[in-house]
């Protein structure tokens, strides 16, 4: 498709747009009075006006049944993360009875470290990439100190080229062969929270794999973002949080995926709770641990209703869409806001540097580096109405999230852009 920068060719593509009712479905802030062009949904999605519903449900079912809300509520307390399985499952590629919802996220992934990273004398380390979001580094480091290993020896990052801002999958590939026998683990972030990088996880899973090791993937940044087919690239496990493109509400409770390959396996390890006993019989309060099918076997607490709640109501949104239609529009909608970056840039002589990928190694966000421009600029977009995320030095992260962003939005944020500029 051939872009033009004006109002009547944005306004063109929403009247052509089939998600275009869904912006809708959102509550947006208002700055100064005015509804704002949001491109913060990377970091927390809107809320669908819709979740009210759905909390207010349990609300009044706890208010009128109290402790029978367990069983007797429309939809029970006891079973209410099952309600997740089949349309979830759809949105991540996977069986409905390998993914579960529970905790958050590096929760998750601590509990995924139990059963997944299983170090001995020889086979110890772990790959992750350099500059992952630091939640993971944190979570890498207390897992190797608790194992009896020195991070410097155990973790091994990927390092990006001199002058690039991206880890080359050769790179990727290049590593785990390197490392080899040694390896135990590979966990990666599907998209890197600061460039917005997508990697290939079918590729790099089949090479942990193909040395001996385990490969999961934290998908904070990837669940509702991209096409994602985790059953059928052999994921070992991933683990997302929900309040992203997902649109839970903040801190809200995580996806969890576990291959059904693993499900069977009793040699793994796995921290026990009673949620995670076999449901039919739970309630007999039996001494000796005994795992639910799938999943589900390693949940551990009563799960969070009110947390699950506005997930709920936004997942069987996901359902209503179909992950095609958010990403054929995903790609469209990211790709405007690309071009129009790039004719603002020429209109006021400046410097915007795209440092995220091209087309088939990114997904809805896109990093941009202001040269010879600062946080005053972010200010100003703030001020009239934009709601960026800003990283030092000086990037901004855009993400156009399919669901409640316009083209109109994006034509409106290049002018923006443009009088901050113009005017600092």
């Amino acid at each position: 498709m051939t872009f033009e920068n004006t109002r009547e060719f944005a306004l063109e593509l929403d009247s052509h747009d089939p998600l275009a009712k869904y912006q809708q479905e959102f509550i947006f802030p208002e700055i100064k009075g005015k509804k704002a062009i949001y491109f913060t949904g990377n970091s927390l999605g809107l809320q669908p006006k819709r979740t009210k519903e759905y909390v207010d449900e349990v609300m009044t079912d706890w208010a009128k049944l109290a402790v029978e809300g367990h069983f007797v509520a429309d939809k029970p307390w006891w079973d209410y993360h099952e309600r997740f399985a089949n349309p979830l499952s759809s949105v991540v590629g996977a069986l409905p009875s390998e993914v579960t919802v529970m905790n958050t996220l590096t929760v998750n992934l601590h509990l995924m470290m139990v059963s997944f990273y299983r170090p001995t004398p020889k086979k110890y380390k772990i790959i992750c990439e350099s500059k992952a979001f630091p939640s993971d580094q944190y979570m890498l480091q207390s897992q190797v100190c608790f194992h009896g290993y020195k991070p410097e020896d155990a973790i091994v990052e990927i390092q990006r080229r001199e002058g690039e801002h991206n880890i080359r999958l050769e790179d990727v590939l290049a590593k785990i062969d390197e490392v080899g026998d040694e390896l135990a683990l590979v966990l990666l972030g599907g998209v890197n929270y600061y460039t917005g990088q997508v990697f290939d996880i079918k590729t790099i899973t089949e090479a942990g794999h193909k040395v001996g090791a385990y490969v999961g993937w934290d998908l904070a940044h990837a669940a509702g973002n991209i096409k994602l087919e985790l059953h059928d690239w052999n994921v070992d496990f991933a683990a997302w949080c929900s309040y992203k493109y997902m649109n839970s509400g903040p801190g809200n409770v995580s996806g969890c995926f576990i291959h059904e390959m693993h499900h069977e396996d009793t040699d793994l390890h796995r921290f026990a709770g009673w949620w995670g006993h076999n449901k039919e019989r739970r309630f007999m309060m039996e001494p000796q641990f005994d795992p639910c099918k799938g999943a589900n076997g390693w949940q551990i607490s009563n799960l969070p209703v009110l947390s699950m709640a506005p997930y709920l109501a936004s997942v069987m949104m996901f359902d209503e869409v179909g992950m095609d239609a958010l990403i054929a529009k995903r790609d469209q909608i990211t790709a405007y806001l690309d071009y129009v970056l790039k004719e603002i840039d020429l209109e006021v002589s400046s410097t915007f540097e795209i440092i995220t990928p091209a087309e088939n190694e990114r997904a809805c966000q896109l990093s941009v580096f202001l040269h010879g421009e600062g946080r005053p600029l972010f200010d100003y977009l703030l001020e009239h109405g934009i709601v960026t995320d800003w990283r030092e030095p000086n990037v901004i992260r855009l993400a156009p999230v399919p669901l409640y962003t316009s083209y109109l939005d994006i034509y409106e944020f290049g002018q923006i852009l443009k009088d901050g500029i113009n005017n600092k």
